[in-house]
């Protein structure tokens, strides 16, 4: 496959109170981007272990020090149906952007924000790009919406493009009009690239004429 790669936010650090281990049982966290962004605060964390929404999250947590109860498959909400008995008292690490979670009965959740996804204007290689029929892969709800966005900000038919969406909220947020929407069943990079490679094959959906 020929894979260009293109930035659709800059991530920025976001100032957070710092809290001590003592008051929780366990860390929550929905983005690798937690371990790259919380800055110095976290260090003090790592007596904690971490719910970790997936893989790619889980491998960063290790790589930072910290030590993996559980790595979900892109649902923060389903993990918490699975808590060990013995965490009741969560402290969520996230970014701006982030789903709302309904902890179960007799646990706690605390959140602290510490860092924020910024908007980019699309470069002018990626809109030349997508002028023409192209595969995009979208890791979140919030790239779905601002991909959408930019595409009729500089006036980018949807109906050629086909999009490989990492979960179900994804496509909901990506909206409509689009050439194609398909979603994996767990949300990692591995199963993306294979659905990727799965829509090459077929350039376009069953009883859609190329072009259209």
């Amino acid at each position: 496959m020929e894979v260009h790669g293109f930035p659709l936010f800059e991530v920025s650090p976001r100032s957070w109170e710092a809290v001590t281990p003592d008051r929780f049982d366990a860390l929550v966290i929905g983005s690798p981007m937690v371990f790259r962004y919380a800055g110095r605060g976290i260090a003090g964390l790592k007596s904690l272990p971490v719910y970790a929404v997936g893989e790619t999250t889980a491998a960063a947590a290790r790589e930072a020090g910290f030590v993996v109860t559980a790595s979900g498959t892109g649902s923060l909400q389903t993990m918490l149906a699975e808590l060990a008995p013995q965490h009741k008292r969560l402290l969520r690490l996230a970014g701006e952007e982030r789903v709302t979670l309904t902890p179960p009965k007799g646990v706690t959740i605390e959140e602290r924000v510490v860092y924020a996804s910024l908007p980019c204007e699309m470069p002018a290689e990626l809109i030349a790009l997508l002028r023409q029929p192209a595969i995009v892969a979208i890791h979140s709800a919030e790239a779905a919406r601002h991909l959408a966005a930019q595409c009729v900000r500089h006036g980018i038919r949807r109906a050629t493009l086909r999009l490989a969406a990492l979960s179900p909220r994804i496509v909901a947020a990506a909206g409509d009009g689009w050439g194609e929407v398909a979603t994996v069943p767990f949300a990692e990079d591995k199963p993306l690239l294979a659905l990727a490679r799965q829509m090459c094959q077929d350039p376009w959906p069953a009883g859609r004429p190329a072009g259209q």
